[in-house]
């Protein structure tokens, strides 16, 4: 697994894939996004992609995942700064604008429903009819056994 400089700091759970199962959500290394798949007694990270850092957004607002433990769960506010690295690295204007989009909705507050398929919208195209719950599933699986 390949590591960033740095301590993962900032972390914070999104919610679980299976209730009693481990939890993803993110945290950051030297300022770069990481997903993070964690359990009481050990985590893991890699660095993670804007497709990623949507599925958790995603995820998160459209509620789509069991509750996160409640000492490492993200708030608005969190998944708010984790995408505006979304939006600070997309060089494509129409995605930049959609993501701006999605930024607004969750600035303004609106039902996380509204905000999810705002955010679904600016999906990259690489990534169409791929479900965000589903590929958080394959990430974490992966991260979990190491590959």
């Amino acid at each position: 697994m390949q590591r960033s400089a740095g301590p993962l700091v900032s972390v914070r759970a999104v919610g679980r894939l299976e209730a009693d199962g481990p939890w993803i959500g993110f945290g950051y290394r030297a300022g770069a996004p990481h997903v993070v798949v964690g359990a009481a007694d050990w985590l893991r990270d890699e660095p993670m992609d804007q497709d990623l850092v949507l599925a958790l957004a995603i995820a998160y607002f459209a509620g789509a995942l069991a509750e996160a433990p409640p000492d490492l769960e993200a708030t608005q506010s969190d998944l708010s700064a984790l995408v505006r690295h979304v939006i600070d690295a997309e060089e494509d204007s129409a995605r930049r604008a959609l993501l701006g989009e999605a930024m607004d909705a969750i600035d303004d507050g609106l039902a996380g429903d509204a905000v999810a398929e705002k955010l679904e919208a600016a999906r990259p195209d690489r990534v169409e009819g791929v479900d965000p719950v589903e590929l958080l599933s394959m990430k974490a699986r992966q991260i979990a056994v190491g590959d």
